[in-house]
């Protein structure tokens, strides 16, 4: 160090006892600070501490391999996106238990046993897809590629398919066809793929420009053609989606040979929050999707005037939708219990009940959970939580205990009248339902 000098634009105190200089308080010191002290001045702050070791589940086996296969992390015993479908004579069943992988078990009697493991991708496994008449399975993935699986003999053989992606692929469905399947993605844009003969692959087309946020479900119309989108912007649109070379021209196609690829038919802005889980009725003349503000909507006639109907749910928002015919629908999402709905003679929706009915008892009532959930929190915030110990939920009683993210159909051959269907959630669990035995369903 050296002395001050008034060139330097700072005028200091000279500390003979220390040899350090000492600056005077503002507005005398202007330019330059001084350390109190040489060692202050070079001591560095101490290192962070080592991160603590991951805690390991109660109950699990040490030395578990993990879903990325390091030995030592606990396995996962929860899905937390189960991705499924059954195979076209409800034998087996495929779906991702949260890792890289699509496992398929068989039922064999009285219990399931796991076949094969599908193991092509290289981060988590969003969506997948079971066609009933070509027997093959498509699947999507966080790292933006997409594999046909087409089994030979005993053995699943990949088909690599480029999506053309720069953010995750979210979902995928194959069209009634099957000679095509559209796949949703954080890109915000939709890629619609086939099968080319003559070069032997699939190819993709993106339809880029109309979305504003990502694709969170597809949908197709049961003419082939269009192509129903929701997104975290609020919007649901409809697309075309005809190739040339792929669709005909047909009776059931009417008007829609008429737009180009990639053209949007509607735009319907009635959620304000995010959509999901959009389908069309089984004549395609209904289409319905839900928004996350608890909200379910029901259109008729998107592509001629459509005419809305906006049905607000009294408890939380749906995450997907089925309809099981004509005039009734199933909704499943955030109550873990699926919601019937069902139309009138003048076409007018309405909330019926819930299919899984379960038994309140006075310890589970609302007032109780809320006092319940109150008194937790305060004592949290007077003494201070622990993360060592952490309380196990409470079951609800019903079949799922936790959001129920997915539903599928179990259709046998063309009947039209969807009579039993599988649902799938966070809870991990995986149930059939069987609605001939719940309620009468209306044609």
């Amino acid at each position: 160090l050296r002395r001050p000098s008034e060139s330097d634009g700072a005028v200091a105190q000279w500390c003979q006892r220390s040899g350090t200089c000492l600056p005077l308080p503002a507005p005398f010191a202007r330019k330059a600070r001084f350390p109190t002290s040489i060692d202050n001045f070079l001591r560095l702050p101490p290192p962070p501490p080592p991160p603590p070791p991951p805690r390991r589940a109660a109950g699990l086996p040490s030395g578990a391999p993990s879903p990325d296969g390091r030995a030592g992390d606990p396995p996962v015993r929860r899905v937390h996106h189960l991705p499924r479908l059954e195979s076209p004579d409800h034998s087996m069943i495929a779906f991702c238990p949260n890792t890289t992988e699509v496992h398929i078990y068989k039922f064999f009697t009285d219990k399931w046993e796991k076949l094969h493991v599908l193991a092509k991708h290289d981060q988590i496994v969003s969506g997948i897809d079971w066609s009933r008449s070509s027997n093959k399975i498509v699947t999507v993935s966080h790292d933006r590629n997409s594999y046909v699986w087409t089994q030979e003999g005993q053995d699943w053989v990949p088909t690599l398919v480029i999506l053309k992606l720069n953010r995750a692929a979210l979902c995928v469905h194959w069209s009634p066809k099957e000679n095509k399947f559209a796949v949703g993605s954080g890109a915000k844009s939709v890629s619609i793929c086939y099968y080319e003969q003559e070069n032997n692959w699939w190819i993709s087309k993106v339809i880029r420009k109309k979305h504003e946020s990502s694709v969170t479900s597809v949908a197709w119309h049961p003419n082939n053609i269009h192509l129903a989108t929701t997104s975290t912007d609020g919007k649901c649109r409809v697309f075309s989606t005809i190739i040339k070379g792929v669709d005909t021209r047909g009776p059931q196609a009417g008007a829609s040979v008429d737009w180009k690829f990639g053209e949007q038919i509607a735009q319907l802005d009635l959620s304000p929050t995010w959509a999901f889980g959009v389908r069309w009725s089984p004549s395609g003349k209904t289409l319905a999707y839900a928004g996350h503000s608890s909200m379910i909507y029901f259109v008729d006639d998107v592509e001629g005037s459509p005419a809305a109907q906006n049905l607000a749910l009294r408890d939380l928002p749906l995450r997907d939708i089925l309809f099981v015919s004509e005039k009734m629908a199933i909704g499943v999402g955030f109550d873990c219990n699926p919601l019937i709905f069902a139309a009138d003679e003048t076409g007018l929706w309405s909330f019926v009940r819930y299919l899984d009915e379960r038994k309140v008892t006075p310890s589970t009532s609302k007032a109780s959970q809320l006092s319940e959930a109150l008194g937790k929190l305060y004592g949290q915030s007077r003494q201070g939580s622990s993360s060592d110990t952490v309380e196990p939920s409470k079951p609800r009683g019903g079949a799922h205990e936790n959001c129920i993210t997915c539903i599928v159909p179990l259709r046998k051959g063309s009947e039209s009248i969807v009579k039993r269907f599988s649902t799938s959630g966070l809870d991990g669990k995986i149930v059939v339902w069987d609605l001939e035995n719940h309620i009468t369903i209306p044609k």
